[in-house]
């Protein structure tokens, strides 16, 4: 029998027993790279999700270009901006699927400008320190334990307390259960404030509403008096016939701008319910000229609502000539917000 020079038979293989293990971690990973850089494909596969990638970069890149004329889309893009983010995981998964080296390329674009955008947040700014401690909370007007929800905003030790959507029949519940903690306090239409510290020119503010859900108050603390407004701006709805509906809360968040920008005081703090978040531009006439206690101090993206699973923070503490320490959420009550917490100095 004639053997062919460099064949490799039976016996030989018998002779040098089993293949060496190769097969590690190591080797795999050289495998897979050999098969993805010999295949012709890698280039042109995945297109559709890198247009996708680069769609969501353009959405939170200029969510400020998206109108707001039809539907209040913008708004609506903003409101949920940070989750923007949860769509890098699945279409990184489907580009390693498809095996595509352009599709995962271009899912750079959108994980740069998220931590560009969103990368400050999930971390916790909070500090030490602060002369005052703030908190607001919309308590909800189908709330059946009042008097339980309130004690549990008291318990963080806040020295100055707002209250959302309070109906008449259940005011004197709120009253009577912060009435040993807070010697100060007023009611003004569905809002009211509780203070540790004497309050002055109390009184509604008007934000074009019709009824009152808006106040004002001078709050004398030890440091000097701060202007403390209480605001629950109008309810957003998302209608498939008319898109977001927030043309009434877009109003409202005008006239408190005008309010608050017309404050005689130099040391401002809002609190309330704003039906909005800090990306929404509905909200630039607040927003413009306070700082969010959230995104100067936060632990984390401190979302408010809905209470059973966090989606935005549309309950909000902004200041003005006040220096931002800590700001966090409380857990849930009775109600289907979560209410917020602030330190902050004075």
């Amino acid at each position: 029998m004639v053997q062919a020079y460099g064949a490799d038979t039976g016996n030989d293989r018998a002779e040098r027993g089993p293949e060496p293990a190769g097969a590690g971690p190591g080797s795999r990973f050289r495998d897979l790279r050999d098969r993805w850089t010999r295949d012709p494909g890698i280039w042109r596969r995945g297109i559709v999700l890198a247009l996708c990638s680069v769609l969501l970069t353009l959405v939170m890149a200029f969510h400020a270009e998206i109108p707001n004329a039809i539907g209040n889309l913008g708004s609506l893009s903003e409101t949920f901006l940070p989750w923007c983010g949860v769509f890098v995981p699945l279409l990184l998964v489907l580009g390693l699927v498809r095996r595509s080296a352009t599709a995962l390329i271009a899912l750079l674009l959108p994980v740069v400008v998220w931590f560009h955008v969103f990368g400050g947040l999930p971390t916790d700014k909070s500090g030490s320190g602060g002369d005052l401690t703030v908190a607001t909370h919309n308590v909800n007007a189908d709330n059946p334990d009042p008097a339980g929800t309130a004690r549990k905003v008291a318990a963080s030790g806040a020295d100055v307390i707002a209250l959302e959507e309070l109906p008449s029949g259940k005011v004197a519940a709120y009253e009577a259960a912060l009435a040993d903690r807070y010697r100060y306090h007023s009611v003004q239409g569905t809002v009211g404030l509780w203070s540790k510290y004497p309050m002055s020119d109390t009184g509604p503010v008007d934000i074009k509403m019709g009824w009152t859900r808006a106040m004002r108050s001078t709050v004398t603390t030890p440091k000097g008096e701060v202007a403390v407004y209480v605001a629950h701006l109008p309810s957003v709805r998302v209608k498939l016939h008319a898109g977001f509906t927030a043309n009434q809360r877009d109003d409202s968040a005008d006239a408190l701008g005008e309010a608050i920008a017309h404050e005689r005081l130099g040391r401002v703090i809002l609190l309330g319910d704003l039906n909005g978040t800090m990306n929404d531009r509905a909200l630039n006439g607040v927003s413009a000229q306070m700082r969010s206690t959230q995104g100067a101090a936060g632990d984390g993206f401190g979302f408010s609502w809905p209470a059973s699973f966090p989606m935005a923070r549309i309950d909000q503490i902004l200041v003005k000539g006040v220096e931002p320490m800590s700001s966090w959420t409380l857990a849930a009550t009775e109600s289907d917000h979560l209410p917020i917490v602030a330190r902050v100095e004075l």
